[in-house]
Parts: C-alpha cells; structure tokens; sequence
C-alpha cells in the first residue's frame, strides 16, 4: 500500500521529469542556519535520548535523520492523538489531531539536540508553512515538536525565537511545540520508504533532494548508513 499522492506525480511527470524536478527542489530546500546559542550540554558517556518531530510526509523526515551521525534510529509514527486513531486510513481523514511524525532516537554525547533541530530546520522541511508541506495539505503534515522534557521545550522555544529574530526565513516560523503524550509507530510498509523505494517519484521529487541537502550542508554530520 503507498500515499495515492505518488500515482498522481508519476503520471504527471515521468521518471526523467521527476529526476529533473527533484535537483530544482533539493537546491530550494537547503537553508544555512546558525547553530542553536542555547543547546543542550554533550554528554560524556554513550547513552539513548529521543525527540519526536514532524514536518510533512514522514518519509522525508525518516530518510534525513537515517544519515545523520549520533543519530541511533528514525521511526516513522503518529503524534497527537489517540490509539484508537494511530493508523494511516484515520489519518488520512484530518480529524485525528495526529501529526505524521517521527521518533529520532539519538546518542547525546555524539550529537546534541539543538544539532538536530538545525539540521530539522535547515534540511528535513520548510517550518513556514501552515498545516502543509510540499504537495501535502492537512494537519496531520503540520511542523511540530513533540517534548517530552522541559529542557527539550525550551531548548525548542529558544531556536525558534533565535531564528525568528534573525529573520533567517522570508515568513514566520509555524512550528508548533506541543506536549508528547505517546508516539505510536506506523504500519510496517511506512518504515524505511525512501530507501526502499529510490527510484518512487513521489521519493525523487520530496524527499531525495532533503538528503542531498544534509550531505551538502552538514557534510561532518552525514553517514551513509
């Protein structure tokens, strides 16, 4: 089963037509960031932290924090709403208060959290837009964070702060932080997508380009893993 938002790209465009479109997106999606001046302290000892981020289709979101070094797993789930409604098809209809999201399960004494964030804001999606991401409209492809410490709200609140005053975007941040409550990962055929499936238009169009981007972007940062 797929997002019936590929067929329509696939008809549209074609296969060279999507290679093509893709290498205009990727050099669009990239923005140098300034590093967070409130982070987090890097640890001294190997250990598992975890922050749940949507910004549009989790598969993009999966595949960039695939290739970021520290980075232990990226799993693609829902955040906002209930167990009850955790599922692609209740999703889908927009009255779940779920978000596509995805758990980012880092080492922090190999990369910090407001590391991702940059790299989240920089690559992984456009936080301007409202309730929306590329081709994908609708709240559950809203930008957010989900905390689950006040370190980690604050550290959130600050950046977002930090980025607004420097009128780093042309429009003002949409990102919402919201209050985890509990991550519910997606079905089986959701995990791994991009790398699963390189040559799906859908893929070479969205999501491609934002890995090209962290690669040309954070270059220390990025794994081929």
């Amino acid at each position: 089963m797929e997002k019936s938002k590929s067929g329509f790209i696939a008809k549209a465009l074609g296969l060279a037509g999507a290679a093509t479109v893709a290498c205009g997106i990727g050099s669009a999606q990239a923005m140098s960031l300034p590093a967070p001046t409130v982070d987090e302290t890097q640890a001294q000892h190997a250990s598992a932290q975890s922050i749940v981020l949507a910004g549009g289709c989790f598969w993009g979101i999966q595949a960039v924090f695939q290739h970021l070094r520290g980075v232990q797993s990226a799993v693609s789930g829902y955040a906002g709403g209930t167990a009850e409604t955790a599922n692609y098809r209740a999703v889908s209809t927009r009255m779940t208060g779920h978000a596509e999201s995805v758990q980012v399960t880092y080492d922090p004494s190999q990369i910090t959290l407001g590391k991702i964030l940059q790299v989240f804001f920089s690559v992984a999606h456009n936080p301007t837009e409202l309730d929306r991401q590329g081709p994908d409209t609708g709240p559950e492809y809203r930008s957010a964070i989900f905390y689950s410490s006040p370190e980690q709200k604050a550290i959130a609140e600050k950046y977002i702060a930090q980025l607004d005053a420097a009128r780093a975007f042309d429009a003002p941040i949409v990102t919402k932080l919201e209050p985890l409550e509990t991550f519910y990962k997606a079905e089986d055929y959701h995990q791994d997508y991009a790398r699963l499936n390189p040559l799906n238009p859908y893929i070479m169009i969205n999501d491609a380009p934002k890995v090209r981007a962290l690669k040309s972007e954070f270059p220390d940062l990025y794994t081929e893993k």
